[in-house]
């Protein structure tokens, strides 16, 4: 009954008034990466859902587009911004991803949307992740977030997927704002992103 009824229910309401009470807080980050992007503050891309569907997911813009000589980006590590890397720093990067949640593409709480050239390397336990929405934050991201291995994200989603509850997502949202705040587990130790994934 909570994970095809309330949950949804909970989704929509909670991201319709967290867009609202973080208005002021968005308006300003918009603008400041207005000017630190060129004009572009925000960062679209296609990322698969529940059962593998296609979505355009809506962050914040956290690097700049220079390129080298011969037209090639720069490093991750070049291309952050100050402000970029004070808005990753603080998890506000993924904010906008409210619009998804009130859209009906996301969750609250749920594994976290990756890149879909990943779909066909899971293997038939990691593909379960699909089952449910994807979440702006979930199980993995507060047992390590990006500082944990691939196969262990993936078999904390799994867990989630089969273990969803009410107590389960307060939990999880109760330790997402203690991670936020410690900014524990944002990457890996020396990156800046996270790194690929290559398959098993």
């Amino acid at each position: 009954m909570y994970k095809s009824v309330f949950k949804p229910i909970f989704d929509f309401c909670l991201a319709l008034l967290g867009l609202f009470i973080l208005s002021p807080m968005l308006v300003l980050v918009t603008v400041l990466l207005y000017f630190a992007n060129n004009g572009l503050p925000f960062f679209c891309q296609v990322r698969p859902g529940k059962n593998g569907r296609l979505f355009k997911i809506i962050k914040f813009k956290t690097m700049n587009d220079k390129k080298d000589a011969m037209g090639n980006l720069l490093s991750d590590g070049h291309r952050l911004t100050k402000i970029g890397k004070l808005v990753r720093k603080t998890s506000l990067d993924e904010v906008p991803q409210l619009l998804n949640v009130i859209k009906g593409d996301m969750s609250l709480i749920g594994p976290r949307p990756l890149l879909p050239e990943y779909l066909p390397l899971y293997d038939s336990l990691q593909a379960r992740r699909h089952e449910v929405k994807p979440g702006i934050t979930g199980w993995a991201q507060v047992n390590g977030r990006n500082a944990i291995s691939w196969q262990q994200k993936f078999e904390y989603d799994v867990w989630y997927v089969d273990n969803i509850s009410f107590l389960l997502d307060l939990k999880i949202v109760l330790l997402t704002v203690k991670k936020v705040f410690m900014s524990e587990g944002i990457n890996g130790i020396g990156q800046i992103t996270t790194k690929a994934f290559k398959g098993n």
